[in-house]
């Protein structure tokens, strides 16, 4: 007996042919009844179509508007194919409509919760494997979050741009739209294309996307993992540590400009050793996830999970990572999650309506930027960006996130005049949202992946942003001092014979020094938008010039708290940085250029060598001498207890007048031998040679409090350390 095909209403049929019903699983692909299976496919301008079973052909019918239809006995569900002839060509096809959903029930709950930590798993393009009885089948399986279209496609150059055999399913509240193509590889280019809930279409890279096209080319890319780490030491070794209590000297890179022309790979290669030379700890990328304008540095993404394809494959990324951590050295990542751009093709408007953003207007622009701000309350939101974080921290093993703009998260009223915003529910100006979401990101990321940093760009006095959470703190790690970088460099830009009225903000940093864990940034920040190089700011000739940086980086290397240093200063680059040109490496061939550099991998070697220069508590840190104003000198010790108990000592004298002091007397902790380990006025660091001879005899002649004192000669511009001979 021959059976009929299931029922299905014209105009569901219709809309299933036009790809723009909801649930087309429902109709397509292989569907049980009364002792028969009915097979639907969309297969326009076809000519014929059959159906391949293990065993037999069957016919289809056209039925309507291109959608062809068989009825096959019901024994033959498990597995089927599509033998489809245009003209003169017939192809054979598997049909994307015959698979169970990518996704489970528990997924679904998760990302409806805001809790799924591994949200990239499965959302998303992933490539699939199945065993059959016709065959092996590889393909892309594509989940999109769209709560609010009223249908979705996916086109790419695996179906020549055209959706209209690719209608995407609804599963159900959550809002996901799901469906596994056969036959994509890695590489393919794709996009989503949304009905929007006025019933316009468009088209969307895909929010989830692991891998993009070189822009300004905007699709989607698929991509897998295919790259052995070889890292093992370093991650083993990273669960024992506390970072928080290792050194930390960063130096801050921007990819695209350090030297240009460099990918992921050869970087690997020439970073790397570079790196390794000058004795950095770590190495800290400006934002790597992809952004379609260059000039944004990455600061303003368009695609959180994939890192820009500028300089190569994620695998390729994984490569350059994998080598720092096999040379010794730490990874940190530059994290945008406070705005992102308006690209009509991005996140903004993503579902037709403000999905991503804060559909408040006072709450989901940053007008400093031109930007959209993330909606921080929305479960599925927040869940994106702090599976982000743990994205970044798992897939690429990265040590490290410096979460950029916190401030402009923290305040309701960040660049906003009276009128422009409101206030929260208590009536305060803090945004509770964000600071919730923070915390989460926080305390999920130190959770999952033990050895990790957050660290906050935050340039307020917001409290507690290194507290723990549970403390009522933001649970960040560490965060970026502004106030000292701000103060520093101002004291700094004087003349010498003006700094003694200004010596407070040179002094000012230890009031507040320890009230939270503190990196002492002299980022991309100050060295761009005119503000010149860090050499420029120093005042003098081109020799004074250079000593105010010997002078500030030992300072900086000797003050409670980490560093970082962005590139190029490291030699004292004239020029104010340029993203568009590589950095000024020929002024290398000048000695005092090259000297700094020599001082810069001594001041490393010494962090690394000596945790005296570690700690960040207040115990790690005396005064000697705050007020001598007059002279433009301050001396201090930094300290630390080693593993017997025994305590290690340097002092450091900073001398920032032009002129050298001959029989400058200093306090010290005990008299006898003090060897000098570092005078920035060395020769060799491009100095005047003024010193004392690589030794200091501490007399007992109590001076500033302390039981012992000695004579130096200290260097115009410039440092000297001192540690007790034992």
């Amino acid at each position: 007996m021959k059976h009929a095909p299931i029922s299905v209403e014209p105009h569901i049929l219709a809309d299933i042919a036009h790809a723009r019903y909801f649930d087309p699983h429902s109709v397509l692909g292989a569907h049980e009844n009364d002792g028969s299976v009915t097979i639907r496919t969309v297969r326009h301008l076809a000519d014929s179509v059959e159906v391949l079973t293990k065993n037999k052909i069957y016919d289809a019918e056209h039925e309507q508007d291109g959608i062809w239809v068989a009825v096959l006995p019901v024994e033959e569900i498990p597995d089927y194919r599509l033998r489809v002839t245009y003209g003169d060509h017939t192809t054979e096809v598997d049909d994307p409509y015959r698979y169970l959903p990518t996704l489970g029930d528990l997924d679904l709950h998760l990302i409806g919760e805001g809790r799924h930590e591994k949200l990239w798993t499965v959302l998303g393009a992933h490539v699939k494997h199945y065993k059959g009885d016709m065959g092996d089948v590889s393909g892309v399986s594509f989940a999109v979050w769209a709560p609010n279209a009223r249908a979705v496609r996916v086109v790419g150059d695996f179906n020549y741009w055209d959706g209209t055999g690719s209608a995407m399913r609804s599963l159900g509240s959550s809002g996901i739209w799901e469906l596994f193509v056969p036959d994509v590889e890695v590489g393919a280019r794709y996009k989503y294309e949304i009905c929007g809930p006025e019933g316009n279409w468009f088209q969307k890279a895909d929010p989830m996307a692991r891998a993009t096209e070189i822009p300004p080319a905007t699709a989607s890319v698929v991509t897998d993992r295919f790259h052995e780490w070889n890292d093992d030491a370093w991650m083993t070794e990273r669960e024992k540590q506390d970072p928080h209590t290792q050194p930390m000297s960063i130096y801050e890179v921007h990819i695209a400009s350090w030297r240009m022309g460099l990918g992921y790979r050869e970087l690997a290669e020439e970073l790397v050793e570079y790196v390794r030379e000058m004795g950095f700890t770590h190495v800290e990328f400006m934002p790597v996830a992809e952004h379609p304008f260059g000039g944004s540095w990455g600061y303003q993404q368009t695609s959180y999970y994939a890192p820009t394809s500028r300089f190569g494959t994620p695998d390729d990324f994984r490569y350059l990572v994998d080598k720092l951590h096999q040379a010794g050295i730490g990874v940190i990542l530059d994290w945008v999650p406070g705005h992102f751009p308006k690209d009509d093709w991005a996140l903004a408007n993503f579902d037709g309506t403000k999905l991503y953003e804060n559909p408040d207007p006072t709450r989901g622009e940053q007008p400093d930027w031109g930007t959209l701000i993330f909606n921080y309350g929305r479960n599925e939101v927040r869940n994106f960006l702090v599976a982000n974080a743990l994205y970044w921290l798992d897939e690429f093993h990265i040590d490290g996130l410096r979460v950029d703009a916190v401030a402009s998260m923290l305040y309701l009223d960040y660049s906003r005049k009276d009128g422009q915003w409101h206030p929260n529910i208590y009536g305060g100006r803090e945004n509770l949202e964000a600071i919730s979401f923070l915390q989460e990101a926080n305390a999920t990321a130190y959770r999952n992946n033990p050895g990790i940093m957050m660290i906050a760009e935050e340039s307020t006095a917001w409290p507690g942003v290194t507290a723990p959470t549970d403390a009522g703190g933001l649970g960040f790690g560490l965060k970026w001092n502004m106030g000292w970088m701000n103060d520093t460099l101002r004291y700094l830009k004087e003349d010498p014979v003006n700094r003694n009225w200004h010596h407070g903000e040179l002094t000012f940093s230890l009031v507040y020094a320890f009230s939270e864990h503190y990196i002492l940034p002299m980022s991309h920040d100050e060295v761009v938008h005119g503000k010149g190089s860090l050499l420029s700011k120093m005042p003098g000739d081109h020799w004074r010039q250079l000593a105010g940086l010997r002078a500030l980086y030992s300072y900086m290397w000797s003050h409670p708290g980490k560093q970082l240093l962005f590139m190029g200063c490291e030699f004292g680059q004239g020029n104010e940085w340029a993203d568009g040109q590589s950095l000024d490496w020929w002024i290398l061939d000048d000695a005092g250029h090259q000297g700094l550099k020599e001082l810069v991998i001594r001041l490393n070697e010494l962090y690394t060598n000596e945790p005296a220069l570690w700690d960040d508590d207040h115990t790690g840190f005396e005064w000697i001498e705050v007020n001598d104003a007059e002279h433009n000198v301050i001396s201090y010790i930094r300290k630390n207890k080693d593993v017997n108990g025994d305590e290690e000592l340097i002092v450091c004298i900073q001398n920032f007048a032009g002129t050298p002091h001959e029989g400058y007397r200093i306090g010290l902790p005990c008299e006898g031998e003090w060897e000098e380990i570092l005078n920035t006025d060395a020769e060799q660091y491009g100095g005047s040679g003024v010193g004392n001879l690589g030794a200091v005899q501490a007399e007992n002649i109590p001076w500033c409090g302390r039981p012992a004192s000695a004579e130096l000669r200290v260097p115009p511009l410039g440092a000297v350390w001192l540690k007790p001979k034992k």
